[in-house]
């Protein structure tokens, strides 16, 4: 039976509801134990508490990621075939997060606002082997043996650290597995300023991650092609030609947020029309700014504290828990 470590990284003082949410729902058991990594470098962090660390398996949540309480039992079945060295799943928005939460929701789970990388947020197939596009941080197990051999997480990286250590999984040989019943709840921004900046940030750790791995996706580039064209359109305005991508592009996203609406049934959803562009621009302007600013370097903190909130158990060894 594999055993499991759950890592968990927050703010000095910061609240944990990941950790209380697994000390109400999951069993007592020793299959798993959670260390709480506290401080303002979270890839220093998870590194960190994965060297201390004592499970087979790195489960890798956020501090507000609520996980079902079956996630190890299908990370243990994903696990059986050793050529998996990671597992993940999708972050699904809880039914009681406001409508504007809901609205950013929707745009993230919507193919037409996040392309590629919409499977990260919704439940959509079956277990299949994937690439980076679908797996996101908040909800990820990898085989520690794997994650110690090949460095961690690149410390300069926050965010887009998890994409560049998967591209060194697959470079290495090993599979990575998206399974969409392996979910977690996970609020989404509470604000507009708060979501534009969450979009910012994914396009800057997109860019540099680009520059310091100089491997790209050209559908990771398609918003900032999407700036790029705005910015020439406007400067060729009187021809009337250019607006042509412009209407086939706002007609597209009109068509999205009324399949929204008709499945959801929630009028609000309407707003995505005026949404998407916005999530669009402000990544492209991120990637930009991440692919300008150069190499990126690692957040300084000597305050890191690693704390283990519950063990593993002392009649682990006993029942070979942390056998495979």
């Amino acid at each position: 039976m594999l055993s499991f470590s759950i890592i968990i990284p927050v703010k000095h003082g910061g609240y944990v509801a990941a950790c209380e949410h697994l000390e109400r729902f999951m069993p007592e058991d020793c299959r798993y134990e959670i260390l709480l990594a506290e401080g303002s470098a979270p890839s220093r962090q998870r590194n960190l508490a994965a060297a201390e660390a004592t499970g087979d398996i790195l489960y890798f949540l956020d501090d507000d990621s609520l996980m079902n309480a079956e996630n190890l039992a299908r990370c243990s079945d994903g696990m059986r075939d050793p050529a998996v060295a990671v597992v993940g799943g999708p972050t699904i928005t809880p039914a009681d997060d406001s409508w504007l939460q809901q609205l950013f929701g929707s745009a993230l789970a919507s193919p037409f606002g996040s392309g590629a990388v919409s499977n990260r947020y919704r439940t959509q197939g079956e277990t299949r082997q994937t690439t980076d596009k679908e797996l996101i941080l908040c909800n990820l197990a990898v085989r520690r043996s794997v994650f110690m051999a090949l460095g961690g997480f690149n410390e300069c990286l926050y965010p887009n650290e998890e994409n560049e250590f998967m591209e060194r999984v697959t470079s290495a040989g090993y599979k990575l597995l998206y399974s969409p019943s392996m979910s977690v709840f996970r609020s989404q921004r509470a604000t507009l300023k708060a979501f534009v900046r969450q979009m910012f940030s994914y396009g800057r750790g997109r860019g540099q991650q680009t520059v310091m791995t100089s491997s790209y996706s050209v559908t990771s580039f398609i918003p900032l092609f999407f700036v790029a064209y705005l910015v020439l359109a406007l400067m060729c305005i009187k021809h009337v030609f250019m607006l042509v991508p412009l209407v086939i592009y706002l007609s597209a996203a009109l068509l999205s947020a009324l399949t929204v609406l008709f499945r959801s049934g929630r009028l609000f959803s309407l707003l995505l029309f005026g949404l998407y562009p916005l999530m669009h621009i402000v990544n492209g302007v991120g990637l930009l700014y991440g692919l300008l600013s150069g190499q990126p370097e690692p957040v300084q903190d000597s305050s890191i504290r690693i704390s283990r909130v519950k063990p593993m158990g002392p009649d682990c060894a006993e029942q070979n828990c942390g056998s495979n």
